[in-house]
């Protein structure tokens, strides 16, 4: 496998966001779309960054990024990262790819200046979950983010 960093509004990251979207979709029972607004300016550094993983022949398979969000009215402290975009196509999942993304954008976060990585997921992704409470993400008091106000939300977060 082979990580790079690349642009959101690139077509291998445009199409493995639209497969995640349809999946969250098919879990959700709801419309595909995320209300979420990101532009790809968001993920440039120093104040984010997306990788795409692709497999030895140069197909892409994974997505995972962050962003700098300290908005206070939607939730968020000064020296917060947001993941967001972790995605892992099917026939790639159970490899250790997500956490391999995860340690990454952590590590860029931190190196970054970000003090605390902040997340938000849903109680359809029980994987998701348990990746990120085997990788130190505990639940946070006040959730935060679009999502904060839907009760299949789950927030958490992990100081860097």
């Amino acid at each position: 496998m082979r990580i790079v960093p690349a642009r959101l509004d690139e077509p291998d990251a445009v199409k493995l966001t639209d497969e995640v979207q349809q999946e969250y979709a098919r879990r959700y029972g709801e419309g595909p779309g995320d209300i979420t607004p990101l532009e790809p300016a968001m993920f440039e550094p120093p104040r984010g960054l997306f990788l795409l993983a692709y497999d030895d022949d140069g197909v892409p398979v994974a997505t995972g990024a962050w962003r700098t969000q300290e908005d206070a009215e939607e939730g968020y402290s000064v020296g917060d990262g947001e993941l967001k975009r972790m995605y892992v196509i099917p026939s790639a999942r159970g490899q250790g790819l997500a956490r391999r993304i995860l340690a990454l954008l952590e590590d860029d976060a931190r190196a970054a200046g970000r003090a605390r990585m902040v997340l938000e997921t849903g109680i359809a992704q029980p994987e998701a979950l348990q990746l990120y409470a085997s990788s130190g993400y505990e639940p946070t008091a006040t959730k935060f983010g679009a999502y904060r106000f839907k009760d299949s939300s789950r927030c958490m977060a992990k100081t860097l």
